[in-house]
């Protein structure tokens, strides 16, 4: 008689697409948002793309258009040369502040150190 045991490890890591700011026919000044605050953990299968932001953050576009701000720790360069970024779900399926991060191509790691709520500001 043979004991075996096996161990099955899932690894899921889902690529978010960057999104191109759409080109505008007639001049129209680009929309300003204003932070508010933002939830702790979103889930990772609600986000639709992203757009890199130039105060070291991600603006994320979820399923339902809202849009929320990854704020990130350091000084994260690599996100200005790659077109995407991938982020590893926790077992919950979820991305926390405090807790993940979003990983380059290249390797480098910036972690998330909060979400803030985006809407437009009024006029």
């Amino acid at each position: 008689m043979q004991i075996a045991q096996v161990s099955i490890h899932e690894r899921i890591i889902i690529r978010v697409p960057r999104m191109s700011r759409a080109p505008v026919r007639t001049y129209a000044p680009p929309t300003e948002w204003k932070e508010h605050k933002g939830p702790k953990c979103i889930a990772v299968d609600e986000i639709a793309g992203a757009m890199l932001n130039k105060d070291g953050a991600v603006d994320l576009v979820m399923d339902d258009t809202t849009r929320l701000r990854a704020r990130l720790d350091g000084d994260c360069k690599p996100l200005d040369y790659y077109s995407g970024f991938y982020l590893r779900p926790g077992a919950d399926g979820m991305i926390c502040k405090d807790r993940d991060a979003i990983r380059m191509r290249s390797g480098a790691r910036c972690e998330i150190e909060g979400f803030k709520s985006l809407r437009a500001k009024k006029k």
